[in-house]
């Protein structure tokens, strides 16, 4: 099936730097080409020629080239921090968990927003509370419905064709409506249904287990929130099962982790400099607080839906230009930059 199988991108990438001058030299189409590296285009309606000629500017074998399987997936956001430290699986269930008013109904938005644009089918099951934030989720999603029979119909219509993403809230996994529905959708339609639990009321702000499994938990940090670094994430807690095993990608592995350490080493000195300066750590130290206050930077970013607030255009990267401009913050080659020039940007400009 044309599900089980996938592109390695990450090999394509780290092959081929610069792919789309490549693909061109090689008489292809530069869109076919990033439609098949983003999954717009399924790998099994690629023609044989354009397998071919990627393997061959790879450097690798078809089998090399093509993943087969039906492995966890990510689903890329274009999101930094999601994409770095707690990637979307496709077909799994997303937990946001969060005390009020930390932007989690403006992230599933937001998110909402991006995954429609990629062709995704998104679906909002509406609770009928007027929380705050519920404007954006209502204006981002293509259907909403309130009851389990609207929801049913409206998922079994779509998923023959496109995945499906579907917005819920917990209180459909209390009262077990979330799982009466994935039961009757079992036979029905053949794309996965990728679910996003929110807690409209935060009322288990502190404890993700009350959403059932998760695959993928964002957790809401206050500090990041009184900092005003949004989307406010916590990298150290949040996480995801496509981060387990061979699921990743050696480099995205690699550099997640990386991350993380220096990540959780600046938080614990965060403290120290604030009471009593950065000249009272030692030097290695004093080097990675640097860096994990630019990576915290560099890791805000402006969201599409937030334009009107913000006066700041939305941002999208892909997974390969984050983890590629995280490495240069971790080994160094920003150490000149202020942290406050990486602040609620995009990609890192490339110097030749």
């Amino acid at each position: 099936m044309d599900e089980e199988l996938q592109l390695n991108v990450p090999l394509l990438r780290r092959r081929v730097p610069n792919l789309t001058t490549a693909a061109r030299t090689a008489g292809l189409r530069a869109a076919t080409v990033s439609n098949l590296c983003t999954g717009k285009i399924p790998i099994g309606r690629a023609e044989v020629r354009t397998l071919v000629a990627l393997a061959a500017l790879a450097g690798c074998s078809l089998d090399e080239l093509i993943i087969r399987g039906s492995g966890l997936r990510m689903i890329e956001t274009g999101i930094k921090a999601l994409d770095l430290f707690a990637p979307v699986v496709r077909g799994g269930t997303v937990g946001l968990v969060a005390h009020p008013n930390m932007g989690q109904l403006v992230l599933l938005a937001e998110l909402m927003l991006r995954l429609r644009r990629r062709g995704f089918a998104t679906v909002f099951w509406n609770p009928g509370t007027d929380a705050p934030g519920m404007n954006h989720i209502l204006a981002q999603t293509e259907f909403q419905h309130s009851t389990r029979e609207e929801i049913y119909q409206q998922v079994a219509s779509l998923r023959n064709e496109k995945d499906v993403v579907l917005g819920v809230d917990r209180t459909m996994v209390l009262s077990g409506e979330l799982f009466a529905l994935r039961e009757s959708l079992k036979e029905v339609g053949a794309r996965p249904i990728t679910t996003v639990l929110v807690d409209m009321h935060c009322e288990v702000a502190e404890d993700h287990a009350s959403y059932g499994p998760l695959d993928t938990l964002w957790r809401f940090d206050t500090d990041l929130i009184s900092r005003q670094i949004y989307p406010a994430i916590d990298p150290i807690v949040s996480t995801s099962t496509v981060l387990e095993g061979a699921h990743l990608d050696a480099v995205h592995h690699t550099t997640q982790q990386r991350a993380r350490k220096v990540l959780r080493r600046y938080r614990e000195l965060r403290s120290l400099v604030a009471a009593q300066g950065v000249d009272k750590i030692s030097e290695p130290d004093t080097q990675l607080y640097k860096r994990g206050e630019r990576l915290e930077s560099y890791l805000a970013q402006p969201f599409f839906v937030a334009e009107p607030y913000t006066q700041k255009s939305g941002e999208w990267l892909s997974l390969y230009d984050t983890l590629e401009d995280v490495r240069r913050i971790l080994d160094g080659e920003m150490d000149t930059v202020e942290p406050s020039a990486l602040f609620f940007r995009g990609r890192l400009e490339v110097t030749t």
